[in-house]
């Protein structure tokens, strides 16, 4: 169940980041979305804690928002592509596999 708690954390991470970029473009119902889906990343992030090591959660946590929100940018903001940025990626997933692996 923690480790759902995590994924579903980390995709709200993701929601949240593409709400703080809507909310930079003056969309101003983007704020509403934020604090939600911020909120409820930070709520299940912490129940993840409860059984889970912290640096293993955190990690799987911050690399789903980050790979999450570099996709989301290239796919609905036409952001660079590049190669090198894809690498760097697939590094940050497989390290997270890693994480899960030994946790």
């Amino acid at each position: 169940m923690a480790w759902s708690a995590i994924i579903i954390a980390g995709i709200c991470e993701v929601l949240g980041v593409i709400n703080i970029k809507r909310l930079a473009m003056k969309k101003w119902d983007a704020l509403v979305y934020c604090i939600v889906t911020f909120g409820v990343s930070l709520a299940l992030l912490s129940y993840a804690m409860q059984t889970l090591p912290m640096g293993t959660v955190y990690a799987i946590w911050t690399g789903i928002g980050t790979v999450g929100s570099t996709v989301m940018g290239m796919i609905l903001y036409d952001e660079p592509k590049e190669w090198k940025r894809i690498l760097f990626i697939c590094i940050i997933l497989s390290s997270a596999v890693g994480l899960k692996l030994i946790s």
